[in-house]
């Protein structure tokens, strides 16, 4: 599993003191797309009210209430009581991360952790449709650093997760987002989501039995 600032960050943060190890508990609060995104948005903006959150989701104010509430419960979010009056609530992310070293976490729960993941699953999609509703209006120096790509290989399961680490180093080789960090970033720094998706195709037929074909190149770069 994997998910940025809406969730879980592959290969855990080696005890930094803004990650949660994410255990059942954790799990089955985040089982649930509103609250992924929730979280998300909080971490990704800084502390808000449920009622801006929902305009951002589209959901109505006492949805987003009451997901955060279970939120707040779970220990992923709190509220913000310096921003925070009488007529309303503000709430903020407790942690910037989330991940998990359980491996067995997800056999524990299936079904939230399932559940869990088509949530993430879900919304890299969103995001990945905004950056393209957006694309053509672009400044060109961004437009031509867009990517999506896939390559197609053949590994065993340590060598898998070898890559997983590999790709994991690259990126934290490189300015993280936050909303407190974001007035000292070099002029010309925009957020920018790195997405990785390692998908074991078990049940895929061998490339042998494949007809051969243009369509069978290893890696399809749309831009």
């Amino acid at each position: 599993m994997g998910h940025g600032d809406a969730g879980e960050r592959p290969g855990g943060p080696n005890g930094e003191a803004d990650s949660v190890v994410l255990d059942a508990k954790g799990l089955r609060a985040l089982a649930h797309p509103v609250r992924v995104q929730l979280v998300g948005l909080l971490r990704k903006y800084g502390p808000s009210t449920a009622t801006r959150l929902a305009e951002r989701l589209g959901v109505n104010s006492g949805t987003a209430s009451y997901h955060l509430r279970q939120l707040g419960a779970a220990g992923f979010v709190e509220e913000d009581t310096e921003r925070g009056n009488a007529r309303e609530r503000w709430w903020r992310s407790v942690h910037r991360t989330t991940w998990s070293n359980d491996p067995e976490l997800a056999e524990r729960e299936p079904e939230a952790a399932l559940a869990y993941l088509q949530s993430v699953a879900a919304l890299y999609t969103l995001r990945t449709q905004q950056t393209l509703n957006g694309l053509q209006t672009m400044a060109p120096a961004w437009r031509n650093t867009f990517d999506m790509s896939d390559w197609a290989l053949r590994l065993t399961p340590e060598e898998a997760a070898a890559l997983h680490r590999e790709l994991t180093d690259v990126v934290a080789r490189y300015r993280r987002d936050a909303p407190e960090t974001a007035a000292s970033a070099p002029e010309g720094a925009e957020r920018v989501a790195v997405i990785t998706q390692i998908l074991p195709e078990l049940d895929a037929p061998a490339a042998s039995s494949l007809p051969s074909g243009p369509w069978e190149e290893e890696g399809s770069p749309t831009w």
